[in-house]
């Protein structure tokens, strides 16, 4: 089929790297795995992350000018299916369901969140938004239980509804073994996340508290990311000691996996954190990952096999598992290995290419989207 893929939160070509915009790259290549031709719709961007009506009104109206002129187009140049990810309050899909209906072609989205407080709020014409194009969608894809479950009310039995694990493209991780240590050299903690002013920077300033709480001491910290709250993150960090805290600033895609092979294990408090493609990047190198109990992230990692998930806020639980790691590398080393074959053996790419070959097959060419 071909086609037409709209990442109305953040386009995969978009400069500033993010787990979202390597989920969408990831979708568009599982995608053609599967033998599906796929174009990237030149779609207005749609984030609105101010809560601001007169903004959400103007992606409305350039959503709708863009969907005219598909319309307009040649019948060559329509694609079969309109293949929509990430849709919330925040990110509403205008044009999916409309051009779905006018085509006649199915409509899909991966990665769809409802929150019925957001209908009363600055957002409410995302919200209006976001919730048309859930119910819209012929067929669903949720990467989280919390987001399965907080869209079930929106659907109706027509519309399909699937599982799709957060997945990575292992081929970079293949040749890449941990590296043993000598005794007595500190352990190598790693942390790997963009440094923005929200739940971001929440969880570095948590790391750095529960760092600063540690009762062993042989160990030291390497940051891989880089954003608009630098100062901050350097600041929260700096009572740990420069001799402790390496900062790599931001790192090519490429390069992290030599990143992750050079560390011991992996910390993230996860503050607001949906899933976190750096946990399961991580497992995939072989780290045993130590993280709070987020929205999603339970998905990524298996709380007492390839790590431990410590409830949100719960210092002296991150702590004290922290302390133990650290501690025993055998229980690393075991926990690392089984978080490596956790990620080799259900969060493949390959995995999610046949979920989502699967779930297409299940729309027939020229199916009628909803609302026709």
């Amino acid at each position: 089929m071909k086609i037409h893929f709209y990442a109305p939160m953040k386009p995969p070509d978009h400069p500033e790297p993010s787990g979202d915009r390597r989920m969408a790259r990831l979708l568009i290549h599982a995608l053609k795995l599967c033998g599906h031709e796929v174009t990237l719709a030149p779609a207005p961007r749609a984030y609105d992350g101010a809560g601001d009506p007169v903004y959400q009104q103007a992606i409305q109206k350039a959503a709708s000018a863009y969907t005219e002129t598909l319309i307009a187009s040649p019948p060559s140049a329509w694609p079969d299916l309109w293949f929509t990810y990430h849709v919330y309050h925040k990110t509403p899909d205008w044009i999916g369901p409309a051009a779905a209906r006018a085509l006649h072609i199915p409509y899909v989205i991966v990665e769809a969140s409802h929150a019925a407080k957001a209908a009363s709020s600055a957002w409410a014409l995302g919200h209006r938004g976001a919730e048309l194009a859930i119910r819209s969608a012929d067929l669903i894809f949720s990467i989280t239980t919390v987001d399965k479950e907080g869209i079930a009310p929106l659907l109706s039995r027509r519309q399909a509804h699937l599982n799709l694990p957060p997945f990575l493209d292992l081929s970079a991780f293949a040749q890449r073994k941990r590296q043993p240590y000598p005794n007595g050299e500190p352990v190598k903690l790693l942390t790997a996340a963009m440094m923005r002013h929200d739940a971001k920077l929440e969880s570095y300033r948590l790391l750095a508290e529960y760092l600063l709480r540690l009762k062993q001491q042989n160990w030291r910290l390497t940051i891989a990311g880089d954003g608009p709250a630098r100062a901050e993150v350097a600041q929260a960090l700096s009572p740990l000691g420069l001799e402790r805290v390496n900062f790599l600033g931001q790192v090519d895609e490429a390069d992290m996996p030599g990143i992750y092979a050079a560390a011991d294990l992996f910390l993230w408090p996860a503050a607001g954190e949906s899933y976190g493609m750096a946990m399961l990047e991580a497992q995939a190198a072989g780290l045993p990952v130590i993280a709070g109990r987020g929205r999603g992230v339970a998905e990524v990692v298996r709380d007492g096999e390839t790590g431990f998930l410590t409830p949100n806020g719960d210092g002296e639980a991150f702590i004290s598992v922290t302390d133990f790691l650290i501690a025993d590398a055998t229980a690393r080393h075991k926990l690392g290995d089984a978080a490596a074959k956790f990620v080799r053996q259900s969060r493949s790419i390959d995995t999610a290419a046949g979920i989502l070959g699967n779930g297409l097959a299940m729309l027939a060419p020229g199916a009628v989207a909803a609302g026709a």
